[in-house]
Parts: C-alpha cells; sequence; structure tokens
C-alpha cells in the first residue's frame, strides 16, 4: 500500500508553475496520440516549458530533438511526464531519481504506487492519474467543467 496522497489542486498548480523543463517520456510522433496531443499544447505560446521528448524509436518529434532516455538529455528537468504503462513506472521512477528531476507525473489512468513510493523516498513530488495538458488549461482560465472556454458567454439556446 503506498503511502502517497494525491495532490491539492494548490499543490498541483504550484508543481505547474515552478516547472520549467519537462522530460515526456513515451513521447510519440504520431499526431493520434495523446502524448503528441499533449505535447504540442505544452510546446504552444499558451505554455513556457522546454520539453525535451524520450523515445529510445524517435530521433524528433514536432521539431524537438528527442532521446533514447532519460539519461542522455543535455538537462535536469524539473519534471518526468509519463506516458508509459503503469508496469514500467518503478523504472521511469527511479531514473528520475537518479538524474535529480524534482517530479514524477504520471498521465491520466496511469498509477503505480511502486513507482510512487521510489519516488517519495528521494524526496520528489508525484502526481498521479492526471493530464498535465488538462491541469495547466484548467489553472490558465481554458478550461472549465463544461469543455474548453469558448470565450463566448451567452444565456441564448443553441
Amino acid at each position: 500500500m503506498s503511502s502517497w496522497t494525491p495532490p491539492s489542486a494548490r499543490d498541483r498548480k504550484s508543481i505547474l508553475d515552478r516547472t520549467r523543463t519537462i522530460a515526456v517520456v513515451g513521447a510519440s510522433s504520431n499526431a493520434a496520440r495523446a502524448s503528441n496531443f499533449v505535447m504540442t499544447y505544452l510546446h504552444s505560446s499558451v505554455c513556457d516549458y522546454d520539453l525535451y521528448p524520450v523515445n529510445p524509436r524517435e530521433t524528433e518529434i514536432n521539431g524537438i530533438p528527442c532521446y533514447p532516455s532519460l539519461h542522455d538529455l543535455p538537462v535536469v528537468p524539473d519534471m518526468v511526464d509519463v506516458f508509459r504503462r503503469a508496469e514500467d513506472c518503478p523504472d521511469i521512477a527511479r531514473q528520475a531519481v537518479e538524474i535529480g528531476a524534482s517530479t514524477l507525473w504520471l498521465q491520466l489512468g496511469i498509477v503505480s504506487d511502486e513507482a510512487a513510493e521510489v519516488a517519495l523516498e528521494a524526496g520528489l513530488d508525484v502526481v498521479m492519474d492526471r493530464c498535465t495538458k488538462i491541469e495547466h488549461a484548467r489553472f490558465a482560465g481554458g478550461l472549465h467543467l463544461a469543455g474548453f472556454d469558448t470565450g463566448v458567454i451567452s444565456s441564448k439556446r443553441h
């Protein structure tokens, strides 16, 4: 049983606010993949993050050089954002600890108590089963309970 407790909305916002560099583990050049969609958003003018996609089968994603592993990155990322199966996450957590990352963030649908324990024991912040894009948009005012903010305010039925 994990000692991890989900961070509050305030804690998640704080993590995103202090993050400058993000390693996206499991990034894909396939535009239909969630990792590509999230990377596109995080690389947009809406966000101010330096992204480092990590995938041994890719060389470049959305014009950004891709790295085969976390150990090959030219910087220490603030966050390791993971798009991999839960069973892969404990090893990724160990690598995140080894390189000195501050946060392990497991994407929507990904939960690994073992990965959380590895990261927590080393002092990393841990977020699981949350999407960085959705969370950023929520805090930036671009996502509301009803969906995306269209900028239209109307009481008119459509």
